[in-house]
């Protein structure tokens, strides 16, 4: 089937959208995950081959609807998905990515004259940095990544560059672009022995950078107090970062996976890590993942986790997910850089003349390809840019407000429920709600249970949590980021299906 009638082919997609759109805002759906029977049906209908002329349009429209949408998770249309901090998708962001696919730009030069598309994500990385309290003198400089981890790669590359001019500096040699003249090269004329990431608790995908980017995954180190699994030991740090073969990164959690608590806990902590990275030539980067979004909270209720989110704007580098608490569509992160020309050192598009755009006047916006991984970008700035358009500071503060509330109000009935734990163990359950902020971290006390209680949560379908780890033994994790969270209502439904598979309070 040739492709023609283009005129025709725009009218039905526009009335498909129309159907979509309709489908996810009205769709109640039956369960959390697909059923058996659609997950095997969908599979039975992919084509074994590709055919000569092709379905059709219409023929395949229906399949995709038919066959393989009953096959996917509700991941973003159930409130009741609390796993991998899976947001979900504003109106205002759904809309705009519909938008994304139908013009389709390739944001990756600015050209003033060629497209307002580079204009935008400039001006909603501005838009996020108000909401996270940054201050756009300093901070509006950074690109929006496909998600956490290449935010991460992003700033773990800009502190190499740092670190090692740092390092070499202390010897008396003058030390190029890493992007320059390679890793190798540079550590061979400084004499030292590599890059190491000091951290505590670090996510997989900070780990994964360090092993991207030829730092190595042996060298992210932990250094946290002997009493507390998040927390710096300043004397552990200040010994690493004096270390005359290393040049070193500190990476900040800034909201942990399991616990959702924070590395630090008062402006004083971002203070002294200042510093100490000041005086040693050593980089601070933020994996902010959703932990950054607790700086739009106000107030007594929430003093704990605004105080783990303090002193943030004293790092070098930020990166986090707008897929997450944002709740805007896969694939979007986002990179901020306390320093305007760092990412070119390591990111920039060497010798491609077609690629340079022209500056006239307005804003002086680099081009994306020169601070980021990626050549080709797909708009993905422009559903994070309607979002915060459509619902400022104040509507993301009260969504926050009620995704910790719902995850306070389950902690407490976990805390006193005879079958459960609720993880870490602080003591109080008042220590353990003071701290939580949207994931909820549990066990059955049942060795038998506990060893299969995601799979016989997840079962039921009325709810999909992940599955983890807590100090050797297994842990379940309820990550509450859905912006069509509810409080009384999804309490209701998670505390039914927990209490039903461990048989009951008795």
């Amino acid at each position: 089937m040739k492709l023609q009638n283009v005129e025709r082919t725009a009218q039905e997609q526009g009335q498909l959208h129309q159907k979509l759109w309709e489908m996810t805002q009205t769709w109640k759906p039956d369960g959390v995950l697909p059923s058996a029977t659609d997950l095997s049906r969908a599979r039975a209908s992919l084509p074994e081959s590709l055919t000569e002329e092709g379905a059709g349009f219409d023929n395949t429209t229906q399949h995709i609807l038919n066959d393989l949408v009953p096959a996917f998770n509700r991941s973003s249309l159930s409130p009741n998905y609390y796993g991998f901090v899976t947001g979900g998708i504003t109106p205002a962001a759904q809309f705009a990515d519909n938008l994304v696919s139908a013009y389709d730009q390739n944001v990756q030069v600015h050209l003033t004259e060629h497209s307002i598309s580079t204009d935008v994500e400039h001006n909603a990385l501005g838009l996020l940095a108000d909401l996270l309290r940054l201050d756009r003198r300093q901070w509006h400089n950074g690109t929006f990544t496909t998600g956490g981890t290449a935010g991460n790669i992003h700033g773990l590359a800009c502190g190499r560059e740092f670190a090692l001019r740092a390092a070499a500096k202390k010897k008396g040699i003058a030390v190029e672009s890493v992007g320059e003249y390679g890793l190798f090269e540079l550590i061979q004329a400084t004499g030292l022995s590599g890059v190491q990431v000091l951290t505590t608790m670090p996510h997989s995908s900070l780990t994964k950078a360090a092993g991207i980017l030829g730092i190595g995954r042996a060298n992210v180190k932990s250094v946290c107090r002997d009493d507390h699994y998040l927390h710096f030991d300043l004397e552990k740090l200040e010994a690493e970062l004096a270390r005359s073969d290393k040049a070193s990164i500190v990476a900040v959690s800034c909201g942990e996976v399991n616990t959702g608590h924070f590395a630090t806990s008062t402006l004083s902590e971002m203070e002294s890590l200042r510093k100490l990275c000041d005086k040693y030539g050593a980089w601070i980067h933020v994996d902010g993942a959703f932990g950054i979004f607790g700086r739009v909270l106000e107030g007594p209720e929430f003093a704990t986790i605004s105080k783990g989110c303090e002193g943030m704007e004293l790092a070098d580098s930020i990166a986090g997910d707008g897929h997450k608490l944002l709740n805007v569509p896969y694939d979007c992160g986002f990179f901020f850089c306390r320093h305007a020309g760092e990412a070119e050192n390591v990111f920039q598009n060497a010798n491609a003349a077609y690629l340079t755009g022209g500056q006239s006047d307005g804003p002086a916006i680099p081009s994306p390809l020169n601070i980021g991984m990626e050549n080709s970008r797909r708009f993905r700035a422009l559903p994070a840019y309607a979002s915060l358009v459509a619902y400022g500071r104040s509507g993301y503060r009260e969504m926050l407000q009620r995704q910790i509330r719902l995850a306070r109000m389950l902690t407490g009935w976990l805390f006193d429920h005879p079958k459960y734990n609720v993880l870490p163990e602080l003591g109080s359950k008042e220590a353990l709600l003071d701290q939580t902020y949207i994931s909820v971290l549990f066990s059955a006390k049942d060795e038998e249970l506990n060893a299969n209680l995601p799979k016989r949560i997840n079962a039921t379908s009325k709810m999909f949590l992940s599955g983890s780890a807590w100090q050797g033994r297994p842990a379940c994790r309820i990550a509450i980021s859905n912006w069509r969270v509810e409080e009384k209502r999804d309490f209701a439904v998670v505390t039914a299906v927990l209490d039903s598979v461990s048989g009951g309070r008795s």
